[in-house]
């Protein structure tokens, strides 16, 4: 079995538009670049993950991605998260890929460790794999097996759009609780959250 981890990404210098009111431009761009490179790094250190593919309108992420040795997939046209990730999925299905694993490069809270826990629930296909986000309406993991079981509904409420998908398709459902993966930036909350988040694992560690 060969499983691909594909990787949406967003502008760099345009992503996490609503942290604006927190953070600079400048700033907001060194946070989506550190947050791409620890997401690669983290899904090159699980044995389970074959390759990384990112798919992105911003030819400076790609770049990146490549210096870590992911594949990449350039969005051309209107862009679509959806769309893009379908040409994705279709870039892995031409080198027989049979598992992909979609995870956004915006998980601080993110671990090798709790991925290989995750990955370790699947292996009894027709299956998916979610976790949704903190507030249950984004998709923030989706394992697939095989490729292509369902279509990607990606946007508001797209984890009850999948899960809905997913029992069409006569699947096992696995819904995946984790602290770490269901936290995602995309509001100053989501910021404030984080921050507490990793204070309180640093005073552990202190004491």
């Amino acid at each position: 079995m060969t499983l691909w981890a594909i990787v949406p990404v967003k502008p760099l210098r345009r992503g996490k538009s609503r942290l604006s009111t927190v953070l600079s431009e400048t700033e907001r761009t060194l946070l989506n670049h550190n947050l791409l490179v620890s997401t690669l790094i983290i899904l090159s250190s699980v044995n389970r993950i074959d390759q990384i593919l990112v798919v992105s309108r911003d030819p400076a992420a790609l770049t990146l991605a490549r210096e870590y040795d992911a594949r990449t997939v350039l969005e051309n046209g209107s862009p679509e998260l959806n769309t893009a990730l379908s040409r994705a999925a279709l870039v892995a299905k031409t080198y027989r890929v049979n598992e992909i694993l979609i995870l956004p490069a915006d998980l601080p809270l993110l671990t090798t460790e709790e991925l290989e826990r995750v990955l370790r629930l699947s292996g009894n296909p027709p299956e998916i794999l979610i976790c949704p986000d903190r507030r249950k309406d984004g998709t923030n993991l989706l394992y697939i097996n095989p490729e292509g079981l369902i279509s990607f509904s990606y946007g508001s409420g797209s984890f009850n759009k999948h899960l809905e998908l997913a029992r069409q398709s006569g699947a096992r459902v696995n819904i995946i609780s984790s602290n770490s993966l269901e936290l995602d930036l995309d509001t100053p909350e989501d910021l404030e959250l984080m921050k507490s988040i990793q204070d309180q694992q640093k005073q552990q560690i202190d004491h």
